[in-house]
This record gives structure tokens, C-alpha cells and sequence, in this order.
């Protein structure tokens, strides 16, 4: 199996300009993403059981891995959970499966979301990862509008090695991704 495309894209371009921009002397020390997860939180629909199975259907066809269930630490009684109920689905991707999702992020879901005019540069933490909220599962081209019974939202949180927001910025400009100006 060949490498994905934005891997050999992160080798041959963006790892020699991001040593060039901030003087790293080790290519070891070039940022580079560590692992992107894409999380769903069903809230109210806890006990919905055919809700539950579509978020985990959708879930399975945008990444090709099966979710993980999400248990709550703690009860909180103003929204009726209890410790160790199941409260969202989440799945981690790395390597390879990373790549060609991140591929497919940047280059048909974005282009597909209603009214898009970049993402936020602002949504970085403190260590350079970057976090993005669908309100829609329907920008995803592996879910048929027309399939769709609920309509749900979704997070995918970017984990990069960078050390500050400045090098996560760096980073993920350099892989294409369409940050809209500040």
C-alpha cells in the first residue's frame, strides 16, 4: 500500500519549510500530527436506542473504524446522568487511516459544508491542537442526505506534537488546511 497523499505532501514540502521558519536544527523536532478524533456526544437522546445506532453507523462510514462508547465520570442531576452511563461515541485515528481522512477533510467536506468561508484560526489550544464542530453530519460525503434519519454534530479534535499555537498553525496551514483571515 502506498503512503497518503498528504503524508508525502508533510515530508517533501511542509517539513523543510517549518525548519526553515523556526530554525529547528532536527527534523525530529518538526511538528507533525499525532492523531485526529472524531467524537459525538448523544446528551438527550441517552435512551434512544435506534439514534444511538445511527450516530454509531455514521460514525463507522466517515472514519472505517468501529466507535468506542464514552462513560461519564460523574453524576450530574440537572441533566439526568449517572457515573458510568454511556453519554457519546468517539474513534482515534492514526497513521495511515489519520491521513486519508484528514485528505478527505480538507479536500471534499470543507468545500461541501453550507456557507464556508475558512475555519477558524482561533480554535487552537495552548499546545498547537486544533479542534473543528459540525453542526451537521450531512458535509460528509460518506452520508447521504437523503439517508438521514436525525441530524447530528460532530467534533474532530487535531492532535499535533507542536509546542505552541504558533507551530499548530504553522503545521496545519502547511497541510492545506483553509484557515479563513483573522
Amino acid at each position: 500500500m502506498t503512503e497518503p497523499t498528504l503524508y508525502t505532501q508533510y515530508k517533501s514540502t511542509v517539513v523543510p519549510a517549518l525548519k526553515e521558519k523556526f530554525g529547528y536544527k532536527n527534523v525530529m523536532q518538526v511538528p507533525r500530527v499525532q492523531k485526529v478524533v472524531v467524537n459525538v456526544g448523544y446528551g438527550r437522546h441517552v435512551k434512544d436506542k435506534q439514534f444511538i445506532e445511527q450516530i454509531e453507523k455514521t460514525l463507522t462510514s466517515i472514519t472505517g473504524q468501529k466507535p468506542v462508547h464514552n462513560k461519564s465520570t460523574k453524576s450530574i442531576s440537572n441533566f439526568k446522568i449517572r457515573e458510568g452511563m454511556n453519554i457519546g461515541v468517539s474513534v482515534t485515528l492514526r497513521g495511515k487511516s489519520m491521513y486519508q481522512f484528514l485528505n478527505k477533510l480538507i479536500n471534499i467536506t470543507f468545500p461541501r459544508v453550507r456557507d464556508f468561508r475558512g475555519i477558524n484560526p482561533k480554535s487552537f489550544d495552548a499546545q498547537g491542537n486544533y479542534s473543528i464542530g459540525f453542526k451537521e453530519n450531512i458535509a460528509f460525503p460518506e452520508v447521504g442526505a437523503d439517508a438521514v434519519e436525525h441530524l447530528h454534530g460532530l467534533e474532530i479534535v487535531v492532535t499535533t506534537t507542536a509546542s505552541n499555537r504558533e507551530e499548530g498553525h504553522a503545521l496545519l496551514k502547511g497541510l492545506g488546511f483553509p484557515f479563513r483571515d483573522k
